[in-house]
């Protein structure tokens, strides 16, 4: 294997830069417009009607359609294409944003959640590979990773600016909207549907790719492959009870927080201003990400507090947001709540990097792609169920008390790492 060249972007070809810069473009530009919405959709349910129960049930349907439809459309790409595939994905959001607009009915809402999965599932990896490839055909030996980070690092700030504007338009053209008979959210969705059909454009002129022959087998493959991928890796984590473990655990952990992603705004909006509360929900979403990231980049130095046992972080850091999560329940002011929140997402941020470390290092190279689809499908399944059960309890009593409730499930994610804490040093004698 040839030597990698430490990466420069002054040293690299022009079309190596050009690569990068319309990578960049496309990258923010797509996450700009999920952006738009991600901070108002649950207050634009909320104002068409719907209960805290519905609401976790269409996330729900999201989490289960992604769940059901990433592993066959996994390789599709790989056959037919990355651009035809993120297209069709680009597609599947546009219909999603027109049916939202379209009605108040829950049974069509649940569709348009359906499509918003099937557009995820289809997006999953499509043009990062694209860009991947591209790169290391222009710039051979060339460190890839910090070409990536400045993609994620437009990926971010696209999704944090579009957070920011979405929660802006309904308070400044919400009264407009009104008036002519539609939703003060509908702005920002509609604002949404403009630059996704810019992205489509925009990827359609400017992505460059080899056509590839359709291969109308792939897709008929993909499905039939889907129980061999699940036995497999289900048989591989029975095998190695440490990854069963950690698998478990991660399911206690979405089941505990998600809830509190989605529903975090119907609950702080009541203790805003009705003047600027969508500016403000559109601004903590976008610290909510920036937060994360920021404890992302903690988690080394969190683990060296441990002695870089992975689990050890890991179970410590669920125990703080577990309590963490029963502060933020019992928030009942803006100001206090927002402070718990940040607090919150940086312990979610920390979260990632232990949990990723323990399961590549029980895995091997040969099981690693059959190992990570398995704990989508895990980390789905304890999204959807975790939404539904918060919702049923949040409508009988209430959010904070759905919270506290969830927390619990932390507290039993904690005992499940200790318990992968042992087992681990049992397999390192």
């Amino acid at each position: 294997m040839a030597t990698e060249t430490e990466f420069s972007f002054a040293t690299l070809t022009g079309s190596a830069r050009r690569h990068i810069r319309v990578f960049q473009v496309h990258q923010f530009l797509d996450r700009f417009a999920m952006g738009l919405t991600v901070a108002v959709v649950a207050l634009a349910l909320t104002d068409r009607g719907m209960d805290l129960f519905q609401i976790s049930l269409l996330f729900g349907i999201y989490s289960l359609t992604t769940m059901a439809m990433e592993l066959p459309f996994g390789g599709l790409a790989d056959s037919i294409g990355r651009k035809p595939v993120f297209l069709t994905a680009v597609v599947a959001s546009l219909i999603s944003l027109a049916l939202f607009l379209s009605t108040s009915d829950f049974y069509v809402l649940a569709l348009s959640f359906a499509f918003i999965g099937f557009g995820r599932a289809l997006r999953s990896g499509t043009l990062d590979a694209w860009f991947v490839e591209t790169f290391k055909a222009t710039s051979p030996n060339v460190d890839v990773q910090p070409a990536l980070a400045k993609a994620q690092s437009a990926n971010a700030i696209g999704l944090a600016i579009g957070a920011v504007l979405g929660g802006l338009l309904p308070d400044i053209f919400g009264p407009v909207a009104e008036r002519l008979g539609f939703s003060i959210y509908d702005v920002s969705y509609a604002a949404s549907f403009g630059v996704m059909l810019g992205v489509f454009v925009f990827t359609m002129l400017v992505i460059v790719e080899k056509p590839r022959p359709m291969d109308p087998r792939a897709l008929r493959q993909g499905f039939a492959n889907v129980p061999l991928v699940i036995k497999d890796a289900g048989f591989l984590a029975v095998r190695h009870p440490a990854l069963s473990l950690l698998l478990a655990a991660l399911v206690f952990f979405l089941m505990a927080t998600n809830p509190v992603e989605v529903l975090w705004p119907t609950h702080a909006k009541p203790m805003l201003d009705e003047g600027y509360a969508n500016t403000v929900i559109g601004a903590l979403t976008a610290t909510y990400f920036f937060s994360i990231a920021f404890g992302a980049s903690l988690s080394p130095y969190v683990s060296r507090i441990f002695k870089r046992q992975h689990a050890m972080t890991l179970a410590a850091t669920f125990t703080c947001l577990a309590a963490v999560q029963i502060a933020l329940a019992l928030q009942g002011s803006i100001f206090g709540f927002a402070g718990v929140f940040i607090l919150y997402s940086v312990c979610l941020g920390v979260s990632e990097t232990p949990a990723s470390s323990i399961l590549h290092r029980c895995v091997e190279d040969r099981q690693r792609s059959t190992m990570l689809s398995l704990r989508s499908l895990i980390q789905q399944l304890g999204a959807a169920l975790g939404l539904v059960l918060a919702g049923a309890v949040a409508e009988i009593y209430t959010t904070p008390i759905a919270w506290v409730v969830g927390a619990a499930f932390l507290f039993i994610a904690v005992i499940l790492t200790l318990a992968l804490v042992k087992q681990l040093a049992v397999e390192a004698e």
